[in-house]
């Protein structure tokens, strides 16, 4: 019966992300749905693309095994994440009116900047992407009891993803992230509900949780605790800010302040949401201690799937399934579509034209999905052969941009003297002290490698753009970048007036 309502559900989502792919006749629709999202698309995508399996999943089991500790990336680092580029970057993206996040980096700092991040923000992708498509395995396994293979799971969800991806674009990531939302909200409450019913109620859950020390949220004061504690967080909380879902999802907002309040009630919501497979797998304990005992060292992902399809009647199961499902779906189909963008834009593009040729629209928008193809196999390939667990492969995939691309943007949009030779020595120190402790260490060293290549990147950012330059360097341009849309600020303030009290 689940499996059927399951692949009824799949057909609809597919279906509405076929029909979006009308809209689709540019690269432009394609890559930021033309620009043309409003308020509550924004909100809705921002919050299904990070509403991923790690957060229905992962999170949990990790939650579980170390308490509020454990989850400091992810959901407090994550959230604030989006929060953040709401309030610090989405404005100033936006009225660059760029294609991808790689553009910034090309127009700021030149060619060399554009390649080496544009190659970290695709590479960091694998492990986002494959953390859902494993998912992805694992629900068709427990959902047919056993009958379709983990294997098999992720051949079938990765290829029905692909499809109305690569027809649609962002319009069907948008479109299909709105329905995706309103099932995980309400799937989620519902379930909430009836787990709490089978525990005695949320106020004995989150008793039991508080007396276990599940609520310990701080390190202990001891310098190797802090210092691992903090890279925790930064990691996710910085390094997804330079990441194309994240600024796709400010660009396709139809105005400047709807990309801003969209990205932060957006964040917001997934903070709050992310709370309730937490209190779900915490209420397993008290419900089913020994199925909880038997899986939490061996397979902890599984003890959520396992306590819905042990104890819940049948409609809550359809809602706990249809909300995972949704989760994953949605956070896999942007997390194909954005690395696929930016490849094809910043690598391919100007690989294929040369000098003095430019591409037509047509034509790369026939490569954005050929791109989209061939990354989806590699990945479902990298996911079939993967050993992490679904949240160290999400946690894992942020270190390579916190490393490279982040430092630039933030020097690059606030600081005027960055230069490209700064912005390249910044990448280098980054990505080779990341690279070096990774390679030293295999333990847990006293700096994690990911905190140690974001404190290199910063210093190399400042040496490198203060002292003597070798590389070419337009000293104007950070103003023009800033100013060529001082006038497209101007005429907007126009149309809207705005009251300044002083």
């Amino acid at each position: 019966m689940l499996l059927w309502f399951v692949i009824a559900y799949w057909i609809v989502s597919v279906g509405i992300g076929l029909y979006a792919a009308t809209r689709v006749h540019t690269a432009k629709d394609f890559a930021v749905a033309g620009r043309h999202l409003p308020f509550y698309m924004v909100t809705a995508t921002v919050f299904a693309t990070w509403f991923g399996s790690e957060t229905v999943l992962g999170i949990p089991a990790t939650f579980l095994k170390e308490g509020l500790h454990g989850v400091v990336a992810d959901p407090f680092g994550s959230s604030l994440c989006l929060i953040l580029v709401g309030l610090f970057f989405a404005a100033p993206l936006y009225r660059m009116n760029l294609l991808t996040i790689g553009d910034f980096y090309k127009k700021r700092f030149g060619r060399g900047a554009e390649v080496m991040t544009t190659i970290a923000i695709v590479i960091s992708y694998l492990g986002w992407v494959g953390a859902q498509i494993t998912a992805l395995g694992l629900v068709f396994n427990v959902v047919s009891d056993g009958a379709i293979s983990k294997q098999a799971g992720m051949w079938i969800g990765s290829s029905t993803i692909l499809i109305y991806t690569l027809f649609g674009g962002m319009w069907a990531v948008a479109i299909t992230d709105l329905l995706q939302m309103i099932v995980i909200v309400i799937g989620m409450l519902w379930i909430g509900g009836e787990v709490s019913g089978m525990a005695g109620g949320v106020g004995v859950v989150v008793d039991h949780a508080a007396r276990n020390g599940a609520f310990n949220f701080w390190p202990a004061p001891d310098a190797r605790e802090i210092i691992g504690f903090t890279a925790a967080w930064i990691t996710m909380m910085f390094g997804s800010i330079p990441q194309q879902d994240v600024f796709q999802r400010v660009q396709s907002s139809r105005t400047e302040k709807i990309a801003i309040w969209g990205s932060v009630l957006g964040g917001s919501l997934y903070f709050l949401f992310a709370f309730v497979p937490m209190f779900l797998a915490y209420s397993a304990t008290l419900i089913d201690a020994d199925m909880v005992g038997r899986l939490i060292d061996t397979d902890p992902q599984m003890i959520l799937p396992r306590l819905v399809m042990e104890k819940a009647p049948l409609i809550a199961q359809v809602m706990f399934f249809g909300a995972l499902l949704s989760a994953i779906k949605s956070c896999a189909s942007a997390t194909l579509l954005a690395p696929s963008v930016t490849f094809t834009e910043n690598l391919l593009k100007p690989m294929l034209s040369g000098p003095g040729r430019t591409m037509s629209d047509r034509r790369l928008l026939l490569y954005m999905r050929i791109v989209t193809l061939v990354f989806t196999l590699l990945v479902t390939l990298y996911a079939l052969n993967s050993k992490y667990s679904i949240f160290k492969m999400v946690e894992n995939a942020y270190q390579i941009t916190l490393v490279t691309a982040f430092v630039p943007l933030v020097c690059g949009l606030y600081w005027r003297r960055a230069t490209n030779q700064g912005a390249l020595v910044a990448i280098f120190f980054g990505v080779t002290t990341w690279l070096s402790i990774l390679a030293a260490s295999p333990g847990d060293p006293f700096i994690p490698a990911q905190f140690a290549g974001l404190i290199a990147a910063i210093i190399g950012m400042i040496a490198g753009s203060l002292l003597p330059q070798v590389v070419h360097h337009d000293p104007h341009v950070h103003d023009q970048l800033r100013s060529g849309h001082h006038a497209a600020a101007v005429t907007h303030h126009v149309a809207e007036p705005v009251h300044h009290h002083h």
